[in-house]
């Protein structure tokens, strides 16, 4: 099975290759990110990590590296010292995880798959213990792990109904794939139940909750830095439209321009989910006829603040939630399976979001039964609902107060998790 696995794997990177020497040529070093991938790691970062046997944190991109920056400081207080190497797969990921976890010892980029990456990997970094975020399931490195006899658990475990459809097809064989997993510490009901359905042994298997909800480092108080970009605005209506993805920028620009037939004051700060997308987002912008200016050269001084802003800064949309009126969070237009809707209700803001939530369906499900949000199918209904919270503040200020309150009711998961994961250390 796993050397059908790998096989299969790799004619998909095969596929991928042309895209990812595209967007490393854009963006950065090649070099250094294929090396690691193939776990040829600097003699620096070997000699660094020599004898120490870290706690080996893997994320993949900036949400589950979140999960980690909440997770490290419960861990580190019960555990002083402890050595920590953080991976990612995305460059975006390895950018935040290294200014929202300072106390790791290094990172890495994750290694590739395959046999050799893995074992070469694994001898290089010798880990105490494994912590896999969300829906990391990598036969070979768990095969390894299990003959090295290195712990592995998952933490804020989820399965999305569309991983559970695919698991499915190969359960049977998925089976000795989570036998290596030494505990699944699960978001909810319905992740535990997916995982017991797919092999996973009830006694390894503990509903902690989900992490992301214990992510305080956006607070209540106003971010400082911003305080000129929020004098820019002077009182307009703000739409944030967040962690877009293609096919939904054209959706929201459309969208806008009717908000704007009632709202002519009314602003658009735009933030595509991924960095590298922002020149696409521009020609549609400029196709549609939109004046706008990029977030990193928005100035105080200066020509009167254009109608849309577009986000090309990194790690600021958590911060910029602050600013909204109204709040749409993206990749939930389109089947990619929405994103955390958590980050604008700790600033109390009224959140927006589509029909595809799977990724964050038990959080979607919460804010809905509470009226808290609103779910939209289509630009008709987003118009409608946006321009409703910008004609009855009152209303938007109970949808984010009540945002806010199931926010503070269902912290605890990540203290919970790292009880249960300092058991193994």
């Amino acid at each position: 099975m796993r050397a059908l696995y790998s096989i299969g794997l790799f004619f998909a990177l095969l596929s991928y290759l042309p895209r990812y020497l595209r967007r490393m040529g854009r963006s950065g070093p090649l070099g250094l990110g294929l090396k690691e991938r193939l776990a040829r790691y600097p003699e620096a970062l070997t000699v660094k990590l020599h004898g120490k046997h870290p706690l080996w944190l893997h994320s993949v991109s900036v949400g589950e590296t979140v999960v980690g920056s909440v997770l490290v400081p419960r861990l580190l207080a019960r555990r002083p010292g402890l050595p920590l190497l953080v991976s990612t797969v995305t460059t975006t990921g390895r950018q935040v995880a290294e200014e929202r976890i300072p106390q790791a010892d290094a990172f890495i980029y994750w290694p590739l798959d395959f046999p050799g990456s893995v074992s070469r990997a694994l001898t290089a970094v010798a880990p105490r213990l494994v912590l896999l975020t969300e829906g990391e399931i990598w036969p070979n490195f768990l095969e390894a792990c299990h003959l090295r006899k290195i712990p592995v658990i998952l933490v804020n475990g989820r399965v999305s109904r569309r991983s559970f459809r695919r698991y499915q097809i190969v359960k049977p064989l998925f089976r000795r794939v989570l036998e290596r997993i030494t505990l699944f510490c699960m978001q909810g009901a319905v992740d535990a139940e997916r995982i017991l359905a797919l092999g996973a042994d009830p006694e390894r298997v503990v509903v902690t909750g989900n992490i992301k909800y214990d992510d305080v480092a956006a607070n209540d108080e106003f971010p400082p830095h911003l305080a000129s970009v929020a004098r820019l605005m002077n009182g307009r209506p703000v739409w944030v439209a967040g962690s877009t993805h293609r096919g939904e920028e054209g959706l929201i620009v459309q969208a806008f321009r009717e908000v704007r037939r009632e709202t002519p004051e009314s602003v658009l700060i735009l933030a595509p989910r991924h960095p590298e997308r922002v020149p696409e987002v521009e020609e549609l912008l400029q196709e549609a006829g939109f004046p706008f200016v990029r977030r990193s050269q928005l100035r105080e001084e200066g020509s009167e603040l254009p109608p849309v802003i577009l986000v090309d800064t990194m790690g600021e949309l958590g911060q910029l939630y602050a600013l909204a009126t109204v709040v749409f969070v993206g990749g939930s237009l389109v089947p990619v399976g929405g994103h955390n809707i958590l980050e604008p209700a700790r600033h109390r803001r009224p959140i927006l979001f589509g029909p595809y939530m799977d990724n964050f369906a038990e959080v979607a499900e919460a804010f809905l039964e509470e009226g808290m949000s609103h779910q939209v199918r289509d630009t008709p209904e987003m118009v409608a609902r946006v321009l409703e919270l910008f004609r009855d503040p009152a209303a938007a200020s109970q949808m984010g107060e009540a945002a806010h309150r199931v926010l503070a009711k269902n912290q605890g998961a990540a203290e919970r998790t790292a009880a249960l994961v300092e058991r193994y250390l």
